[in-house]
């Protein structure tokens, strides 16, 4: 049997709902196995879809919800929950199609008018992102939820220069349109901006064996901030109860895909032994011997 052919139902892609059979594709940087290939949604979107549907209890009836720096996979994930009203923003260097141009330090919403805001990949760009945070705080309803994503290094404080040449930029902060590289004191600048934070990754929201299924990255870090001052928590506890549910249906699925492959392989087999016999020569048919005695019986009569 062939390597594809056994290769059923490699993974589940979130943000568009689908089994792929297919390898992903790689990434934008060329990671492997990071682009879905039915809908070209990366790690952070299927991430994403997998958080909105945890969060799901406190994100119904909503009335706003707004998007900075949109993208052609991410917002439809938002149009699932239904809001009343959703917003896309953006600066407007890439050109992308959004509803208004604005910038995250400004932003052109009411106070405490926004039930979910979704800021994955854009405070690093911003030269003062404490305003940013600020903003983000100032029109979040009483109800709301910001989910933020940052690139983000472990170990070390926040390395920002917002005055460093591009070059200096890609070489300290992995783009040269940076301005920072966040570190540990993330969560605490969240804090000086009135949101409280918790840290969630795809290992604690769904578990370990779910993040190959699923094609996240087990690094990934998403803030859910809420109005608040309390501390942050480094991750979500005990997840969403979704990890150990993965991890049965996980397992009950790969008993299932081995049972199939096991079948595959005997069917295999068995078709290799039909297609075997089908090219053997005919042997001729040796008439049986009472049609012998018949037809001496007629020589004999004759």
């Amino acid at each position: 049997m062939s390597a594809a052919r056994q290769d059923v139902h490699r993974a589940y892609c979130a943000a568009c709902g689908s089994m792929v059979s297919r390898r992903f594709r790689p990434g934008p940087d060329g990671r492997l196995e990071a682009t879905c290939p039915r809908c070209g949604s990366l790690e952070r979107h299927r991430f994403l879809s997998l958080l909105l549907g945890a969060l799901a209890p406190d994100l119904l009836d909503l009335d706003t919800v707004v998007e900075i720096a949109p993208s052609p996979q991410s917002t439809p994930l938002l149009d699932r929950l239904h809001p009343r009203q959703r917003i896309s923003l953006d600066l407007g260097h890439d050109k992308r199609a959004v509803d208004a141009l604005a910038s995250l330090t400004a932003l052109p919403l009411r106070d405490a008018s926004v039930d979910l805001l979704v800021c994955y990949h854009v405070l690093e760009h911003v030269p003062d992102d404490c305003s940013a945070m600020r903003e983000i705080s100032r029109v979040l309803s009483p109800r709301g939820i910001a989910l933020i994503e940052v690139p983000i290094k472990g170990g070390v404080l926040t390395d920002e220069d917002p005055s460093a040449t591009p070059d200096e930029r890609a070489r300290r902060f992995g783009q040269s349109d940076h301005v920072r590289w966040y570190g540990d004191d993330f969560d605490d600048r969240l804090l000086a901006a009135g949101l409280s934070s918790a840290r969630v990754t795809p290992p604690t929201l769904v578990g370990d064996a779910a993040v190959e299924w699923f094609r996240l990255m087990a690094h990934e870090v998403v803030w859910v901030a809420r109005h608040g001052t309390a501390a942050a928590t480094p991750a979500v506890p005990g997840g969403s109860g979704l990890s150990a549910a993965f991890d049965a249906v996980l397992a009950d699925l790969a008993r299932t895909q081995d049972r199939l492959v096991r079948a595959r392989e005997r069917a295999d087999r068995l078709a290799a032994q039909r297609d075997a016999l089908r090219t053997q020569p005919a042997v001729p048919q040796v008439r049986p011997r009472a049609d012998v005695l018949t037809r001496l019986r007629r020589v004999v009569h004759l």
